[in-house]
């Protein structure tokens, strides 16, 4: 029996490799063998990639949730932990989103935490409960107020 050599099947390999690798920089996308090596690299970053951007956006996330937690005088960690004792089953995407688009509602949500929270203490019998709440409503009554706009500096425009 002859034999059989790949012929075209070679060439569509080739050509399937190539196509996938376009736009690649310098030889990565000419040559087979490099373009098959920046192939599989590609899909190794791009799998990393998946996993770290899912990482990012959380820590996103905690980010702007800390620093409105901050502004209402309470820390990320009591609002979390009077969210679970509330049974307010919102995930960080959604109270960041919250926070920023709709700071009244973001605000309920942060007295139901907060309430929770010294509700748990005061359980406990803890002093901390007392300091911890009349921080609380100070600063959300300071935090319903408007904040003062401060004028921007004005920009010379070219004449």
């Amino acid at each position: 029996m002859p034999r059989v050599r790949k012929g075209a099947a070679r060439t569509q390999a080739r050509k399937r490799i190539l196509r996938a690798a376009r736009g690649y920089y310098g030889s990565g996308h000419k040559s087979k063998y490099k373009a098959d090596y920046a192939l599989i690299r590609a899909a190794v970053y791009q799998f990393r990639d998946r996993r770290r951007l899912k990482r990012d956006m959380r820590r996103l996330w905690i980010t702007r949730l800390t620093a409105a937690c901050r502004m209402r005088g309470a820390r990320y960690s009591q609002f979390i932990n009077g969210l679970k004792l509330s049974g307010i089953a919102l995930n960080r995407k959604m109270l960041s989103q919250i926070a920023i688009e709709d700071p009244k509602a973001f605000d309920q949500i942060m007295a139901a935490a907060m309430k929770a929270t010294r509700v748990r203490a005061a359980a406990r019998g803890s002093k901390a409960a007392k300091v911890t709440s009349e921080k609380t409503s100070q600063s959300l009554a300071k935090s319903r107020q408007p904040m003062p706009q401060t004028p921007r500096a004005s920009v010379p425009q070219p004449a």
